[in-house]
């Protein structure tokens, strides 16, 4: 893919993960800043877009989703997918290589019951957990496609690899790290450490009332034994994921490990 002309305007910052982890919230609270500019809808799904011609991509579909008449904010796009979606941060790093990106981890084993719960709701699946964790992975066909954004509730959740591909085309200064607990039980404090990073100035834009989506009722809570399943498949991934990061995520290895948030 050719690098875009040097004069050609770039959105600045990508909230690029993962899904089911705050991102909304976090959305929400950056449109508060006067300073910042996010696209006209969240999830732009441009880097995932696999119908653009990525030879010679063009950027309308995305830049369409802002004012591009001041130059005095800094504009900013949350599609959670990136992190995980093949090919997604290779195409953000030739479109902006100096973009800053914006990373919140939601412990996994939750991450993925929230997921299922999403699709679910939205009738794009009808199995019951424990079989979507299990069998259920081999439903996702070996290209990129719809198979691969609904049933992948379990591969989602190994950030290691996510963020070492991140490490390859973005230098570690940009990219923050964020706990979607923490962002919970200390948004200020978090969000102090994102408009730093962003080198914006500080703004009262925390929401006190900040909650995940609403989930349905009907579905089944997540069973010990499926927790305990989880626990197992990412327990390695959990400790590579903070050596890389720097986050101190040993609560998350816990066994009575408990949101801050539930849902």
């Amino acid at each position: 893919m050719p690098t875009p002309p040097g004069d050609t305007p770039r959105v600045d910052f990508f909230i690029a993960g993962v899904q089911k982890g705050g991102t909304t919230a976090l959305d929400a609270m950056l449109r508060r800043h006067p300073d910042v500019q996010m696209a006209s809808r969240k999830e732009a799904h441009f880097f995932d877009d696999e119908s653009l011609d990525w030879t010679r991509p063009d950027p309308a579909g995305l830049h369409d989703l802002f004012d591009w008449s001041s130059d005095r904010v800094l504009r900013g796009e949350a599609t959670p997918v990136y992190i995980f979606w093949p090919n997604a941060i290779e195409r953000l790093a030739v479109y902006n290589p100096r973009a800053r990106l914006v990373i919140c981890l939601r412990h996994p084993v939750f991450r993925a019951h929230s997921h299922w719960r999403m699709e679910i709701a939205k009738h794009c699946d009808t199995q019951p957990f424990s079989r979507a964790i299990r069998e259920g992975r081999d439903r996702i066909a070996p290209a990129p496609d719809n198979s691969l954004r609904i049933f992948s509730y379990v591969e989602r959740g190994f950030y290691a690899a996510q963020i070492a591909r991140l490490l390859r085309h973005f230098p570690r200064a940009q990219l923050l790290f964020l706990r979607t607990d923490r962002l919970w039980s200390q948004p200020e404090t978090e969000l102090a450490r994102l408009l730093d990073f962003l080198r914006l100035p500080p703004a009262q834009i925390a929401l006190r009332d900040y909650i995940l989506p609403v989930v349905p009722t009907e579905t089944a809570p997540m069973t010990a034994e499926d927790r305990a399943h989880l626990c197992r498949l990412y327990e390695s991934d959990i400790r590579q994921t903070g050596q890389i990061t720097g986050l101190d995520l040993q609560d998350w290895l816990d066994a009575g490990y408990c949101e801050p948030m539930g849902g």
